[in-house]
């Protein structure tokens, strides 16, 4: 079994036909009607980041999620990450133990250091701090789902000294991720705790990232766990129209503009349509085009990864609303139906768990 789903930051970047930049309010009513389409198409999850810049929407993943919640009936609810290095992991709790009482069991927390740095000068953390602060949060995380009256101490938080923490979610325990865009620490860790990885896969060539699998799957097994049992997701950017022309054509605007402006400030060069026709590639990062291309780009990093769940961002610079539905429509009626009969067929055919890598 695959899960499909879709995740966004809520961009709200300028469009690049018209220059303007919708407001953070009706972009939040469009990821109301993104996320409620998601789950009646049937697909399986939905994520939302956090972010604490101009060209983002969400900062409060937990809220916007809590929302999705009362709208919707089956589709997973996660974070897309939870910056956890710069919040507390007692409220990250018991927001995501609300969004789950909520939805009736279907939220999850998508943990990672944060591919940005704002939130640490904002919320008073030293970025010399940028490695021990997740490390160490992630294990007060972990003791809060755990048990209901936590004892714990640490050097960089006020310790904790035999507190009940609520409200306690309706799932036991409640699932929490680790999303990594490569840290092969990070990856370690993920494994030796016996947690769930995400991989954003965002340049190059996916298969690039399978030592990644290897080593989240080698320090599960060295720590006692059964890397079979536990689900390696693969998060990329794409898009889906009825022609890999026509995609190819809405996508590149917005996605060239965010990606030349995030590349001028990592010292990235800017994007050219020569990179991104190769990032549309067999080989390469993208999946863009028709349903039949993206399900296949879907497929082929299956074969790469053994992978359990594939997200999919949409929207990485503005695009107009109408075109970020009718592709949620296109990807849950034409995409998902390929994927999931191929995998299915796959996971009949071999002689071990799809987690094993094949």
């Amino acid at each position: 079994m695959i899960e499909l789903g879709i995740y966004t930051f809520a961009e709200r970047t300028p469009d690049p036909a018209t220059g303007l930049t919708v407001d953070a309010g009706r972009r939040l009513r469009d990821l109301m009607e993104e996320i409620v389409l998601a789950d009646e198409l049937g697909l399986d999850v939905f994520g939302v980041g956090e972010h604490h810049r101009p060209d983002f929407a969400v900062s409060s993943p937990a809220v916007v999620l809590a929302a999705a919640a009362a709208r919707t009936r089956r589709i997973r609810l996660t974070s897309a990450v939870t910056v956890l290095s710069s919040d507390d992991p007692v409220r990250v709790f018991q927001d995501f133990a609300t969004v789950d009482l909520l939805s009736e069991g279907r939220a999850e927390i998508m943990a990672g250091r944060g591919s940005f740095i704002e939130s640490f000068p904002l919320f008073g953390y030293d970025l010399d701090d940028y490695d021990a602060l997740f490390a160490e949060k992630l294990g007060l995380l972990l003791a809060l789902r755990e048990s209901e009256r936590v004892t714990w101490s640490g050097r960089l938080r006020a310790p904790i000294d035999d507190r009940g923490v609520y409200p306690r979610p309706e799932q036991d325990p409640l699932p929490v991720w680790i999303a990594v865009g490569g840290t092969p620490g990070s990856v370690a860790r993920a494994g030796t705790l016996g947690l769930p990885l995400a991989i954003a896969i965002i340049g190059g060539s996916p298969a690039r990232f399978r030592p990644l699998v290897d080593l989240h799957r080698d320090s599960a097994r060295a720590a006692g766990h059964d890397p079979d049992s536990i689900p390696v997701g693969i998060n990329i950017h794409g898009y889906v129209a009825e022609t890999s022309q026509r995609a190819a054509r809405e996508f590149y605007p917005p996605f060239a503009h965010v990606m030349t402006k995030l590349g001028g400030e990592r010292g990235w060069s800017p994007m050219t349509p020569q990179q991104y026709d190769a990032m549309r590639s067999p080989m390469g990062a993208l999946a863009v085009g028709s349903p039949e291309e993206v399900a296949e780009k879907i497929l082929d990093q299956h074969r790469i990864f053994g992978n359990r769940r594939f997200l999919m961002q949409m929207s990485v610079g503005t695009m107009p609303h109408a075109d970020v539905m009718r592709s949620i429509e296109l990807y849950g009626t034409r995409v998902a139906p390929i994927v999931r009969a191929e995998v299915a067929r796959r996971e009949e055919s071999w002689p071990t768990p799809a987690g094993a890598g094949h």
